[in-house]
This record gives C-alpha cells, structure tokens and sequence, in this order.
C-alpha cells in the first residue's frame, strides 16, 4: 500500500471550517479531464510540486504514488493537505471519475475542504491575454462538443454560457467577434471552424490541455468566496450520459429502473 494511504489511514483529522487562509494553506490541485492528467501541491498559495501523465485507467492508477513523491519531495505528511481543487468536468468520463474519487477519499479520510472546480473555466485560464471572446471547445462526438462562452472582463472571464453541449457552428454564430477557440475538441469539428472562419480564431495547440497548476488557480480563487463542496456531494459534471450507458439504455429500450 502507498505511503500515502498509510498515512492518511493513521490520521483522520478532525478540521473546523475555519475561513480561508491562503497563507497558511496546504493544498492539492486535481486534473484528469483531458488526454493528460496532472497532479499539483501547494503551499501558502503557490504552486511548489506538479506532476503529469497520460490518459489512461492504468496511468491514472499511478496518481496516488505521484502525490506521495510531491510530498516526499516537500517533507509533507499527506494528511497536511487543507484544501483539494479537482476538476469536475465536463471532459473524459473514465477521467473525471477517477479524479473525483480520489478527492472524495482524501477528503474524507483527513477533512480536507473540496472545491469542484469546473473544467471549462480552467481551459479559459490557458487562454491568450489578447482574447476578448472564448469558446472551450471539446470532442462529445455525433458533431456536438461540450462548449462554454466567455467574456473578458478585466483581468479575469465572465461566463456569458455555462458548460452545455451544442454545435460549435451555432456557438461561433452567437458570439461576438473576434472569438477565439480552446480545447482539444478543434481538431474533430474541422468543417464548423472552416465554415464561420471569418473572426475566429484558434488557439496554439499547446494551449489546448487543462492543468492541475490552472486548477489550482481556479481553485484558491473560488475558495476565498467560500465556494466548497462538501465530500459526499461531490461528482462529476457530465452534462450527457456517459456512451456504454446510453447504448445500454437504447438496447433497454429506454426503459431503466432506476
């Protein structure tokens, strides 16, 4: 068993809600909506330890040794962690629920506070100071994506439409120009972009992947409003159902008990 289970095992803390503190804050950021997942600690507000891997049940199943090596690396007890940031989604189903689960166990195991972070506005936080309009942009298959809408305002985003799922044609067509797109999803709605091109633009590729540092960003920003979730109320933001259950239903004939 991983140093880390064994030592959150051997201390069940016994936290007060006690207001947000950044500078006396232990934190661990979570992302796993993407094709790369990453892992992030910190401390008094910034970010001291990330780590990155591959998509992947099998990958993904390496994060708590991962956590354990930023810790070791910090001289932390893991049990240290005040505040977890996870994102929530939308983004890959195997992926979010990965993530969720694990923040749900630290969460219970040593009282550390929980921000459900949405993943779109933490793709936003990757976006070129330069953009004014934005739209995440992710694959949901059958020519639809999970999108977002977003203003600048300042130095910060307001969300003119929250996560749903549509069309990237009729999103590009109700946003003001020029917008600029973000998301892994560009690549498979090729045609859209092709089609309402005038005033759009895409952002560098490699500022397509979510990571746990812009979690972590998201995160401690949501937490000085007090915005935490609490453990058992926690999941993951799917907006449609995951695929495998959709077939199961169809070939149920839509009938399920539930």
């Amino acid at each position: 068993m991983s140093a880390l289970f064994l030592a959150l095992l051997a201390k069940r803390a016994d936290t007060a809600l006690l207001p947000y503190n950044a500078a006396m804050s232990k934190a661990l950021a979570i992302e796993t909506s993407g094709r790369v997942g990453s892992v992030a600690i910190l401390e008094k507000g910034v970010v001291v330890g990330e780590d990155e891997f591959p998509h992947g049940l099998q990958n993904a199943a390496m994060m708590i040794p991962r956590i354990d090596t930023l810790c070791k690396a910090k001289g932390w007890q893991p049990g240290d962690f005040e505040e977890i940031y996870v994102s929530v989604g939308p983004g890959s189903f195997t992926g979010l629920r990965i993530g969720v689960t694990l923040a749900k166990t630290l969460a219970m195991v040593t009282g550390a506070r929980i921000v459900a972070v949405p993943s779109v506005r933490v793709l936003a936080r990757n976006a070129p100071s330069e953009a004014r309009h934005l739209i995440i942009v992710l694959d949901a298959k059958r020519g639809q994506i999970f999108t977002a809408r977003f203003e600048r305002a300042g130095a910060g985003w307001v969300e003119r439409e929250p996560a749903h799922m549509d069309d990237l044609r009729s999103m590009i067509e109700r946003s003001p120009k020029p917008v600029w797109l973000l998301g892994e999803g560009i690549p498979y709605h090729r045609n859209a972009i092709e089609e309402e091109k005038a005033g759009v633009i895409e952002a560098p590729a490699e500022l397509w992947q979510p990571r746990a540092l812009a979690v972590a960003e998201e995160g401690m920003a949501m937490a000085r409003e007090g915005k935490f979730t609490d453990a058992d109320r926690l999941a993951p933001l799917y907006i449609r159902k995951p695929e495998a259950e959709e077939v199961w239903e169809k070939k149920q004939g839509g009938k399920v008990e539930r």
